[in-house]
């Protein structure tokens, strides 16, 4: 009788994850993602209200979760915050923003914003989760979310693609000094996600027009797009890949 291999698992069982930028749309949805695949979650944002109205519809769904109202640019507070907090197997490194602006018309406080969401804070809280990893001898895994705009330029969009772009080499720096560790970084790299964030830029006809027109699939994503991607990386499913970036862009980038 021939010894099939068996599929590894999608299941966290047993497993912690963290989750910033928690309350709606990407976040909310990596979150799900994780609860139903058996982790016990914290949800991290600044709308206190919000994470814990979400934390609470994964409870009633069966799901293990709560809520940790955090402002991740605060690297103190964030600290401690996470460091009086068991270690985690998990980080979706997903807290981040945009303000899009003409190249010429950025203004140093547009920048400074962006760089201390986007960059700063991720690093920190990803250092901060790794050493938590480490202390506590886990494998965990590290999902940075990153972009398509990580690989490519976009109008109106140089502040954002900077930072996305720095994450992707943050994102394969890292993997090289936490692998002897165990411990896997990757980035998730989605294009447009119909989100509440996103919703008022694609409500104009043009700009959805553009969109459309660079997304091969001919849609435009939805959150749940993304969870079966987040359950690959945070999951044993995908334990030999780090330093690399699983791009959901309906093939924005494939030309």
């Amino acid at each position: 009788m021939i010894a099939l291999p068996r599929t590894p698992s999608f299941r966290l069982d047993g497993r912690r994850a963290l989750v910033t930028g928690a309350g709606r749309g990407i976040g909310l949805a990596a979150a799900a993602a994780l609860a139903e695949a058996g982790a016990a979650v914290t949800l991290a944002a600044r709308s206190a209200g919000e994470i814990e109205d979400a934390a609470a519809a994964i409870r009633a769904s069966g799901g293990s979760a709560e809520a940790l109202a955090l402002d991740v640019t605060d690297v103190a507070a964030m600290r401690a915050a996470l460091g009086a907090r068991p270690a985690f197997d998990v980080l979706v490194n997903n807290a981040g923003g945009a303000r899009h602006a003409p190249f010429l018309d950025v203004t140093e406080a547009d920048y400074d914003a962006i760089l201390d969401l986007n960059l700063r804070s991720a690093f920190f809280v990803m250092q901060q989760v790794a050493r938590g990893m480490m202390a506590a001898g886990l494998r965990g895994s590290i999902v940075n979310l990153s972009s398509q705009m990580g690989h490519v330029g976009g109008p109106k969009r140089s502040v954002y693609c900077a930072t996305k772009f720095a994450i992707e080499g943050l994102t394969k720096a890292a993997s090289l000094d936490l692998a002897p560790h165990g411990i896997r970084v990757n980035t998730l790299c989605p294009t447009f996600i119909e989100t509440p964030m996103t919703r008022p830029g694609l409500a104009d006809p043009a700009n959805r027009a553009w969109v459309l027109s660079k997304i091969k699939l001919g849609r435009v994503g939805q959150v749940e797009d993304l969870m079966g991607a987040v359950l690959y990386l945070a999951s044993d499913a995908s334990s030999l890949v780090t330093g690399t970036s699983l791009l959901v862009d309906g093939g924005w980038t494939a030309d």
